[in-house]
């Protein structure tokens, strides 16, 4: 598995002490919040990367930001951190945009994937270790479904003769078998997304998916494999020539790059199921079948990041209501008032984005950056900052960035002290904000 540039490492200051306690986040699985265990000292974070079709929204960066945030709290409490992203840059949603725009889907990938990466640098986010391409893991995929056909959990369907487009081979396309995983592990669906069968039916529906497919054990059965269709980019693999399904390359990127189980799989919230449902599944009935028995939870948290709107509505591309990041950043936008105005709000919350919110977030950090100015230079006091730990203790439970801004606000009030060089460097090594350059 080849893994592909991502973007540059920002910075990171270091500040004396140990964070606030171990960090600890809402897990959309338990429902609690609880803490990411790392007994061996490190910290492992997957986060689902971007379909490159569409420039990247606020929406987008939201996400980012939220797992951003937690990579940052994981090395300020003294841990190291392995973080994987995948680039999802061979589905339909890319296809259809070529094939609507008449450009090559490869193209519109590379300039997608480029563009996100300089958006990403621009807000200053912590890049993936391993940052891999469908397109780079397809042997390893190809594998990962051959061994679930052998131990059972995975079965073909023939491609109907009149289907359009036409089958180019004669194998038929693969299925995840739901009941034979279930059976065969610990998991059972609905583990991970909380979701009930009629929220689940909802979202597999909304989400491509195909309960009525002819052939098929079991309605939530997900695709693995899609088999070489005429007009459609399609790879060699143990399994035929074909392209992976959704959950699948995700799982296998995961695990590969990573181990299992990881500290937490993170992203948007819309991503509950059927994405993360069925991607810790056949994490799970991998893992299971290397060892011919019962596996571990795939993730010890599941975390999901809230959605913004625009104008009333979620802010998505199949809406077209977008504010995108690189066209603020072109018109002049301080990406660090962007990332401000993003982390003045819950990760885990849903709202709406204005040009108020934008306002504001500038003017705070004019304000903060003032401040800085005026701190007083030297060595710190013998005894840590009182906003120093008042914010590592903030985004230690479930990375209360809001908390973490309303502290530095305070400390924005408060007369130059000996202690400002720490708040100075925590604000830029956990928020992500550098407060000494415009």
């Amino acid at each position: 598995m080849r893994t592909v540039p991502s973007w540059p490492i920002p910075a990171v200051p270091s500040v004396a002490g140990n964070g606030g306690g171990p960090i600890r986040v809402f897990d959309s699985a338990s429902g609690r919040v609880q803490d990411t265990v790392t007994p061996d000292g490190i910290a492992t974070l997957y986060v689902c990367g971007i379909t490159p079709y569409d420039a990247t929204h606020l929406g987008h960066a939201a996400t980012y930001l939220a797992f951003d945030t937690l990579g940052r709290a994981w090395r300020d409490a003294g841990l190291e951190v392995r973080y994987a992203q995948n680039i999802t840059d061979v589905d339909d949603p890319l296809l259809e945009r070529a094939a609507k725009t008449g450009r090559d889907w490869q193209e519109i990938a590379t300039s997608q994937t480029d563009l996100f990466r300089s958006d990403m640098a621009a807000l200053r986010v912590l890049p993936p270790d391993a940052y891999v391409r469908v397109q780079d893991s397809i042997a390893e995929t190809g594998e990962a479904i051959a061994q679930l056909i052998d131990a059972g959990l995975a079965y073909r369907v023939a491609v109907a003769s009149d289907a359009a487009p036409a089958a180019v081979t004669e194998l038929g396309d693969v299925y995840y078998d739901v009941a034979a995983a279930e059976t065969a592990s610990s998991w059972t669906m609905g583990d991970v997304s909380g979701y009930t069968p009629a929220e689940m039916e909802a979202a597999f529906l909304e989400f491509g998916g195909d309960p009525d497919r002819e052939g098929k054990h079991g309605p939530f059965d997900p695709l693995l494999w899609r088999s070489a269709r005429d007009g459609e980019p399609a790879f060699e693999s143990a399994v035929g020539l074909g392209r992976p399904g959704w959950h699948i390359e995700c799982s296998v990127i995961a695990t590969r790059t990573l181990g299992a189980p990881i500290s937490v799989q993170g992203g948007g919230r819309d991503l509950r199921f059927p994405h993360h449902e069925l991607s810790a599944a056949h994490a799970i009935s991998l893992t299971s079948a290397d060892s011919n028995g019962s596996a571990a939870d795939f993730a010890r948290a599941y975390a999901h990041a809230g959605l913004i709107a625009y104008d009333g509505t979620k802010m998505s591309k199949s809406l077209g209501n977008l504010v995108l990041v690189s066209r603020l950043t072109a018109d002049g936008v301080d990406p660090m008032a962007i990332r401000l105005a993003m982390l003045s709000h819950h990760y885990r919350s849903d709202w709406e984005w204005t040009d108020a919110e934008l306002e504001r977030s500038s003017e705070r950090l004019s304000a903060w950056r003032e401040r800085a100015r005026r701190s007083i230079a030297g060595a710190a006091p013998s005894e840590q900052s009182s906003f120093v730990t008042r914010m590592r203790a903030a985004i230690a439970e479930d990375l209360n960035t809001p908390a973490v801004v309303e502290i530095v606000d305070e400390w924005v009030q408060a007369p130059p002290a000996a202690g400002d060089g720490d708040v100075i460097r925590l604000v830029d090594a956990l928020l992500g904000v550098s407060l000494t350059s415009e």
